[in-house]
């Protein structure tokens, strides 16, 4: 099986001449015409199951409860099939090799598709400043920087693979976010062990007291409320935009110890907290992080199936005993439709270490979130499959992650970040926040 899906479909070479050639013209009347303020293709594709793109979803599309629940504006729309290993091979051009295997892996799995809806919409400000990107924003550093960023999408017209990274790194999500969620590690068999935390991030258009030139990109903070045995830790990342210059910063708290101490490893393949080795620092929110130990070769668009408008999966009547099951996230709660995404590949650099060898991209046209990745060993067998299950804030004009999930071909286990479903408060966007938020020194104060 490995070996044949290492080639990619007739689709996606079609379509990568296609694109790329649009691509290099960097013209600010497309915006206009062709293309959305964000980069994306306005019209539908050519059999119309991915509509044109008309604004997207408008504010109060549905009910928004007091603690942040989402009433699914798509409730009554029926899935118009569902793929099962027994019908995979009809619809294989339109998944990514992780998407295929997971059905050669558990041969009970399915997928149920749904009409596309193009619900992405961004705030005004958002919008303008991503359309002024495209003449002030430059890529520095081979491309491990940028240069005249502020905010907004910095290449909405990409012509190169870095530049679709970055649009994925500093994509919109609502500026600053206080919530509370919960992540899982679920064992082959089914047992997890949930661990709940509050953070509060803050990219540097929602701080306060950043000075302009101030190489930060966003500042994260991170406490552990429960399991008892890990209730009080806190983990803080000062993310820069250049990360050659100046390394990611981190610093954690141990309630135990009662101190606080740098963090030089949090980052690239060092284990994410409380995942047990099942996804690895750079590979949180698909990737994140220093681009340095890849080589990366822009592979241009094609059409696939990603889990989307997922307001099922977020929904605050499911609970979280509901949704993780052995193996996977519950398929009953889960919505794909079909839709345009840019392909991106990385292959670790001779000389590098990183326990991925190879790793694939699909990142969604409309809002530039990775939508899936296919994760290799250094081998150059498939290991892994990430998904991303997005769902449209229209009451705030924010696409946001709701469930990420990386699923392990091998083991059988999986791990699953950001889920709210049994939270009782709302998450809060948008607030200014100031620098004194995410020092070493609130971390003992935050870990009390």
């Amino acid at each position: 099986m490995t070996s044949a899906l290492k080639t990619l479909p007739l689709a996606l070479t079609l379509l990568t001449a296609c694109s790329l050639a649009l691509a290099k013209s960097n013209d600010p009347s497309r915006f206009d015409t062709e293309l959305t303020p964000v980069g994306a293709e306005r019209a539908a594709n050519v059999d119309g199951s991915i509509p044109s793109w008309e604004g997207g979803m408008r504010s109060g599309a549905a009910a928004v409860s007091a603690n942040g629940n989402y009433t699914d504006p798509f409730a009554s729309e029926k899935p118009l099939y569902v793929i099962t290993k027994s019908n995979l091979a009809q619809y294989k051009d339109q998944l990514s090799p992780g998407q295929q295997a997971m059905f050669a892996r558990y041969p009970e799995y399915q997928m149920s598709v749904y009409p596309s809806h193009r619900s992405a919409a961004l705030p005004k400000a958002y919008l303008d400043e991503s359309r002024a990107n495209l003449t002030k924003v430059t890529l520095t550093d081979n491309g491990y920087s940028l240069a005249g960023y502020n905010f907004g999408v910095p290449f909405p017209q990409p012509t190169e693979a870095l530049e679709v990274i970055w649009n994925h790194l500093t994509r919109y999500r609502g500026g600053s976010i206080r919530r509370q969620f919960a992540s899982a590690t679920v064992q082959e068999k089914g047992d997890y062990t949930l661990v709940n935390s509050d953070g509060l991030t803050a990219f540097r258009e929602r701080v306060s007291d950043l000075g302009t030139e101030e190489n930060v990109l966003f500042f994260n903070r991170v406490r552990t409320t429960a399991p008892s045995r890990y209730a009080g830790e806190v983990t803080l990342v000062h993310e820069p935009i250049n990360q050659v210059s100046g390394p990611r910063s981190a610093w954690q708290y141990n309630p135990g110890q009662r101190r606080v101490r740098r963090a030089p490893t949090v980052a690239y393949d060092s284990s994410a907290r409380y995942s047990f080795g099942q996804v690895v620092a750079d590979s949180v929110d698909g990737y994140n992080g220093a681009p340095d130990r890849y080589d990366w070769k822009l592979q241009g668009k094609r059409e696939m199936l990603v889990a989307y408008n997922a307001y099922r999966m977020a929904s605050k009547q499911t609970k979280y005993s509901d949704l993780l099951k052995p193996g996977y996230l519950n398929p009953e709660h889960a919505r794909y439709e079909k839709h345009r995404v840019w392909v991106v590949e990385a292959t670790l650099k001779p000389g590098s270490r990183h326990v991925y060898g190879k790793r694939r991209f699909y990142i969604d046209e409309d809002t530039w979130q990775i939508m899936a990745a296919d994760i290799y060993d250094n081998r150059g067998e498939l290991w892994r499959n990430y998904e991303s299950h997005l769902a449209m804030l229209h009451d705030i004009q924010l696409p946001l992650t709701v469930a990420e999930a990386t699923y392990d071909l091998i083991s059988g286990r999986y791990a699953v970040n950001y889920l709210s479903n049994e939270v009782t408060s709302k998450a809060q966007f948008g607030e200014m926040v100031s620098k004194a938020e995410f020092t070493p020194a609130q971390l003992k104060r935050l870990g009390k």
